[in-house]
């Protein structure tokens, strides 16, 4: 059984304007990391459901400003990414240069939590990034273009930490609109 929480005040805080990476701090970045809808498992007590969603909070303020700070605070030092991309560090370091070389070739990225499910020892986010490709990302130049693609994200969380990360990007989608690909039927 799950119940829905207040989508309505969830949706509120999505609608928030959303600011450039470097501009926003760590507090409104995390703040920013809310979902438009929450679902949780109802044999779940609120305390264990909070303590779920503080480092995955978190860790997708880090997608929203490229602090440190909230990373830290978000992954584990054992962190593993059960789907990672070809070329991506294991552990902590791995999200870290992702995040990095992503937010400086779209620094007005937008993450928004668009459903999150908490079920268990997992917590699964539905994401909608958005942004504009306005610096370098696989030896390419960005020229404005705008970006929106989705994600999901399947997260463990133990211990205060998130410990497990499978994860499914839009890749073909970004690529395509950041001219990395060529457009569907081109």
């Amino acid at each position: 059984m799950t119940m829905r929480i207040a989508p309505a005040i969830l949706s509120l805080l999505a609608l928030s304007t959303p600011a450039l990476a470097a501009q926003v701090d760590d507090r409104a970045a995390v703040a920013l990391a809310k979902p438009q809808e929450l679902i949780v498992d109802t044999g779940l007590h609120a305390a264990t459901v909070a303590a779920m969603l503080t480092p995955v909070d978190a860790f997708y303020g880090f997608w929203t400003n490229g602090s440190q700070t909230p990373l830290d605070q978000a992954i584990g030092p054992n962190v593993t990414d059960r789907t990672p991309p070809p070329g991506r560090r294991p552990g902590p370091s791995g999200p870290a240069a992702a995040g990095k070389a992503f937010l400086a070739a779209v620094p007005d990225l937008t993450v928004m939590v668009v459903q999150r499910i908490v079920a268990g020892d997992r917590v699964v986010s539905h994401l909608r990034f958005t942004g504009h490709f306005t610096d370098r990302f696989s030896g390419v130049e960005g020229k404005g273009q705008a970006i929106e693609f989705i994600a999901t994200d399947i997260l463990r969380v133990a211990g205060g930490r998130i410990t497990d990360n499978r994860h499914l990007e839009d890749n073909l989608t970004f690529l395509r609109q950041a001219g990395l690909l060529p457009k569907a039927g081109d």
